[in-house]
């Protein structure tokens, strides 16, 4: 995510959240604790970006264009600019990866995270290890169409509640016993 503020906006302010880091609201006097690497205070509260793991980032720019890092962002899996072609090529430039760390790869798939890949994968009907540059043009529309619902249904339900619906892979996630949810309904 990125911050833009300044009289003209010429100041960026980059975070990563990466797999572990968060971002946080906290009193405005608060006081760093041992993963917390940037605090950002205003008279009222404090911002806090944490990340144990150190996966995540923070980058900062003084420019009034966008900064490189945040101008080579692919688009976002939500936009008209995310098409199936593109899956297509990238499937083709990466055709050795598995489709589990294809999924993964921010500079074509950006926000998706394990948890999103494994339910695409397993919405899409693709095994994970097969191989990007084994799929045909059908199975590459199919994990087209997958990702962006995925992703819109995973925004609506986070906004909300967190529940996610019993049909999905996820809600089952952490359940003893393992059942697959498609075997259930």
């Amino acid at each position: 995510m990125v911050f833009r503020f300044g009289n003209r906006g010429e100041h960026w302010l980059g975070l990563h959240l990466g797999m572990t880091g968060e971002l946080r609201v906290e009193k405005p006097k608060y006081s760093f604790l041992k993963y917390d690497h940037l605090i950002l205070r205003q008279s009222k509260r404090s911002l806090v970006f944490s990340d144990p793991r150190q996966f995540g980032r923070v980058q900062f720019a003084r420019n009034e264009v966008a900064p490189s890092w945040w101008a080579k962002l692919p688009p976002s899996i939500l936009s008209n600019q995310f098409k199936p072609s593109s899956i297509a090529e990238f499937c083709r430039r990466r055709k050795a990866s598995p489709m589990k760390a294809l999924l993964l790869m921010q500079e074509r798939f950006p926000g998706i995270g394990n948890w999103m890949a494994d339910e695409i994968l397993w919405r899409a009907r693709l095994n994970p290890k097969t191989r990007a540059g084994t799929l045909s043009l059908s199975e590459i529309n199919t994990l087209y169409r997958v990702t962006r619902s995925v992703c819109a249904k995973a925004i609506e339900v986070m906004d909300k509640d967190w529940q996610f619906p019993r049909s999905w892979l996820f809600a089952h996630r952490w359940e003893d016993g393992g059942k697959c949810p498609a075997l259930s309904h």
